[in-house]
């Protein structure tokens, strides 16, 4: 699909997989695709409120969200109901790959976080990475994703997610 495909505006159904299964499913409508990097928007498919202590994703939220084919994680930039910016959720996964009307992503256990404001950047989930087995059974891999957790933390803590996304 490109960004001029005339598939742009219909649905796509993003598939987070984590551990060999699916975590979530939702659609999201697609905005480009160059051929390296797939961008959608879709409002938040959570349950109601959830309150992470540095940032709340709820109901209204809306996320555009960045996959490439090549790297090795996704920035979802998050936007309140009346549109301001709240910060960039980015998750550390295999490249994407897009089959059809479906764009699959398989999660790596790391995230990182940005406020919009750049004061607030951290790491998450480093403890449900170890604990997955992944250094064990597929040092490359994890080895590729703890390598994209640091460039995102260094672009956060630099010039910011902004410009990655432009």
């Amino acid at each position: 699909m490109s960004a001029n495909s005339a598939d742009r505006g219909r649905p796509l159904d993003l598939v987070l997989v984590k551990a060999g299964r699916t975590k979530i499913r939702y659609a999201a409508e697609p905005l480009s695709d160059d051929g390296t990097r797939v961008v959608v928007r879709a409002p938040w498919s959570g349950a109601g409120v959830r309150d992470f202590g540095f940032v709340r994703f709820e109901p209204g939220d809306v996320f555009t969200e960045y996959y490439w084919r090549d790297r090795w994680y996704a920035v979802k930039e998050v936007r309140d109901a009346s549109g301001a910016l709240k910060g960039w959720y980015c998750d550390i996964t295999r490249p994407a790959t897009l089959s059809g009307a479906e764009l699959v992503v398989e999660d790596l256990d790391l995230d990182l976080w940005c406020s919009a404001d750049g004061t607030d950047v951290r790491r998450l989930d480093e403890d449900e990475f170890a604990e997955s087995g992944l250094e064990r059974t597929d040092p490359q891999a994890a080895a590729a994703a703890l390598s994209a957790l640091d460039a995102l933390e260094e672009l956060a803590r630099g010039d910011g997610l902004g410009g990655l996304l432009a």
